[in-house]
Formats: C-alpha cells, sequence, structure tokens
C-alpha cells in the first residue's frame, strides 16, 4: 500500500494510492507519447486541471466505462454532465473535499482553459492531494511560476508535479524557482517533449534540479512508475 504513479505521457499520469486508481488529465488517444490506451485504464476517481484537449483527453469515455467519479472546475463538471458523465465533484480554488481515499484542496494556475470547440472551459487550476497516511502530492496543471507557491509549499508535499515544456507553461529555468518555492522532496517534470513546439532536455533539468534545489528529480519515460517512499 502508499502511493506509486506512472507517467503515461504528457501530463497524464495513473495513480495508485493505497489501492485505489486514479488518474490525472488522461489525454492518450493523439498523445504521440502515450504508454497506453484509454480501454486499459482503470479509475475510481479522475482529476481535471483544466479543459483543453490535451488534458481532458479521454476522460468521458474512461468515466462511462469505469463509472469514476470526475473532480474538475465547475464548468467542466457541468460539461461532463452534459456528455453523459454523471459521477462528478465540482471543486474551484481555496475549496477542498475529503473524497474518501484521499483529501483534494483545489488551487490556482495561471494558463487558459476552454472546450475543444473554443467554449470557456472555467478557470485552470493546480490540485494538492492528501492521502490518509498524509502524503501529499502536488499536481500543478498548466501553469506559470507564481510566488503563491510559497504557501502550497508551506502544506509539505513529498512530491511535485510540474510543466517544464516552456511557450505555453513555465520552463526549466521558471520550474526550478517554483522548486524553491515549493520545496518538495520529490520532482516530476511533465508537459513537455509531446510535441516539437515544447521539447526539452529532461537530463539537463534533472541535473539542475539536483545541484540547484533540494528536490530530488524523477524523471519517469512514458509507461514507467515511481514508487513513493
Amino acid at each position: 500500500m502508499g502511493v506509486q504513479f506512472t507517467w503515461l505521457g504528457h501530463s497524464a499520469f495513473a495513480v495508485d494510492i493505497d489501492g485505489h486508481p486514479v488518474l490525472f488529465d488522461p489525454f492518450l488517444t493523439g498523445n504521440p507519447l502515450a504508454s497506453t490506451t484509454a480501454d486499459q485504464l482503470d479509475a475510481d476517481i479522475i482529476f481535471l486541471s483544466h479543459a483543453h484537449g490535451d488534458h481532458l483527453g479521454d476522460t468521458v469515455p474512461i468515466a462511462l466505462r469505469t463509472g469514476a467519479r470526475v473532480v474538475a472546475n465547475f464548468e467542466i463538471c457541468n460539461w461532463m454532465n452534459g456528455n453523459g458523465v454523471s459521477n462528478t465533484h465540482p471543486q474551484n480554488p481555496g475549496g477542498g473535499w475529503d473524497h474518501g481515499f484521499i483529501h483534494a484542496k483545489w488551487t490556482v494556475a495561471h494558463h487558459s482553459s476552454s472546450f475543444p470547440d473554443g467554449t470557456y472551459g472555467g478557470e485552470p487550476n493546480g490540485f494538492v492531494l492528501t492521502t490518509e497516511r498524509g502524503q501529499r502530492l502536488y499536481f500543478a496543471g498548466d501553469t506559470a511560476l507564481f510566488s503563491d507557491m510559497q504557501l502550497i509549499g508551506n502544506l509539505g508535499l513529498d512530491v511535485a508535479f510540474l510543466p517544464i515544456g516552456d511557450n505555453f507553461t513555465m520552463g526549466p529555468e521558471d520550474s526550478l524557482e517554483a522548486i524553491r518555492l515549493l520545496r518538495p522532496r520529490y520532482v516530476v517534470p511533465m508537459h513537455y517533449n509531446t510535441w516539437d513546439l515544447i521539447a526539452q532536455d529532461a537530463g539537463a533539468w534533472a541535473n539542475r534540479v539536483s545541484n540547484e534545489t533540494q528536490a530530488q528529480p524523477i524523471v519517469l519515460d512514458p509507461g514507467n512508475t515511481f514508487p513513493l517512499p
């Protein structure tokens, strides 16, 4: 038991939390880095950071097949309901909720958010998850660096999932400052190398994290898993 996470490519993760399968931003169909397909994944809860297609991804078919609860902002949950997904739970920044085996607190993210048809998708978000054992995970979503990451770090983070692709989100340089503010034990890069526009050298990034921060970088190949000690 405990926490282990698998990078599925881009910003998609499959996370096992004390035996409960959880998904973050399950973009698989159309994801050139995807290590699996949507029909191979199980989920009790799907957490969504925002409505862009490369994050919303395969949520609807996975939720309809598994009965997973979709936890997202108010607008995304309404959209899910209109697409046949009835098991939803809306949250907005600053709000927390006990989902049984995991407590989720919603945070801000500095980005944009729209559904695949271009309509407004509510505010983009990150989230902090706290397990019953007290392990704490921060999924930043798509975001720029912001100074209030220091307040998120004050919660005491075991692992932070941070975008490093640049152009649409913070890049490697800003992610280093984010790590200094967040102070996690481990940090995992995401939202990079999916397309040329967000290509990055993850090895070089990891060397800088090791040399310039107190965090331990965890760079995964798509499909690889890391157990959180």
